[in-house]
């Protein structure tokens, strides 16, 4: 084992000094020392570091004072670690490379290539828009987690108002505000009939004929664009609603048509969910053939990041193809 320093028996290596509060100013000793515990020679090491022998020299005396330990033996002939050097050797790599990898994330972070991101998302938008998103921006950025939440248009604009989230998918065309918007491709209605109902089997139909049905809404506070669209589109076909069941999700709202609770009007990507017991039918009156609330991507702009501004620029990009 190797001794203490002459000159300093109060140093104990259990607690060196250099790990304290000049523990940045020393890095650079650890790396001499990794090159001079590889190369056991000063000529070769100093040529690795770029430095002269003299100040290699004064650098291990000095880490070794520090760390109250002989880290190496050497004479004229040869270099050799001591057995408390060998160990410090494993360490120090350790640390150098911990060192190196909090830097590497730091960078990547900063440049949009690593990090987390919290999303709000709908409901239906993981039949929509999300889908194409979430592959097109694990594609391009692999390093970048990101967690979605499912929460209604308005519990996320109250999430990223208070920053518990970094943006989300929602059913509005103007956001609340403070907040930024980019709108998505917008969707149709269909109508969502029970299988046996006597027009499931149509092509499609005038949403006039089902003025004396009962229809299955969800509640207003939930997505109100949505909700008024639904109502609006009825209006315009001449049909003051019967509604039955106030739920709180598209998903809910086809489940009880599907049991023959009444008929629906529903963004025409949940026929993507493949629920069963249902058809979906398109309409052909003018009256009925109102596009759903466009969708949106919305954020705080204090909040932007560079992952942020990845995952806007992935939803910003062209595709083929609508949202359905």
């Amino acid at each position: 084992m190797g001794s203490a320093v002459p000159g300093h028996p109060e140093r104990r290596a259990a607690s060196p000094h250099w790990l304290g509060h000049d523990t940045q100013m020393k890095t650079h000793l650890l790396r001499y020392f990794v090159v001079l515990a590889e190369e056991l020679h000063f000529g070769r090491a100093a040529q690795r570091l770029a430095i002269t022998q003299p100040p290699l020299s004064v650098a291990i005396k000095s880490l070794e004072e520090d760390l109250g330990v002989r880290l190496l033996e050497r004479d004229a002939k040869q270099v050799r670690l001591t057995d408390a050097g060998a160990a410090f050797l494993i360490e120090a790599r350790q640390v150098l490379s911990q060192i190196q990898r909090a830097a590497d994330v730091a960078r990547n972070v900063a440049q949009g290539r690593q990090g987390q991101l919290d999303i709000g998302v709908t409901g239906s938008m993981i039949y929509r828009d999300l889908p194409h998103v979430m592959q097109a921006f694990a594609q391009q950025r692999p390093d970048i987690d990101i967690t979605l939440h499912e929460m209604s248009t308005t519990e996320q604009q109250a999430a990223i108002l208070r920053g518990q989230l970094q943006g989300g998918f929602v059913n509005i065309i103007t956001p609340a505000p403070g907040l930024e918007l980019w709108p998505l491709a917008p969707d149709t209605l269909v109508c969502c009939l029970p299988e046996n109902h006597p027009q499931a089997q149509q092509a499609s139909l005038d949403l006039r004929s089902l003025a004396h049905e009962r229809f299955v809404m969800f509640v207003r506070d939930v997505s109100p664009a949505n909700y008024d669209n639904v109502i609006a589109c009825l209006h315009n076909a001449g049909i003051h609603p019967r509604t039955s069941h106030a739920v709180r999700q598209w998903l809910a709202v086809i489940s009880l048509v599907a049991i023959g609770q009444g008929v629906a009007l529903v963004p025409s990507c949940m026929q993507r969910a493949g629920m069963a017991g249902v058809r979906y039918v398109p309409l052909h009156s003018n009256h009925g053939q109102t596009a759903l609330t466009a969708g949106a991507f919305v954020w705080h702009p204090q909040s932007r990041s560079a992952a942020l501004d990845a995952l806007i620029d992935v939803i910003k990009a062209p595709r083929t193809g609508s949202a359905g």
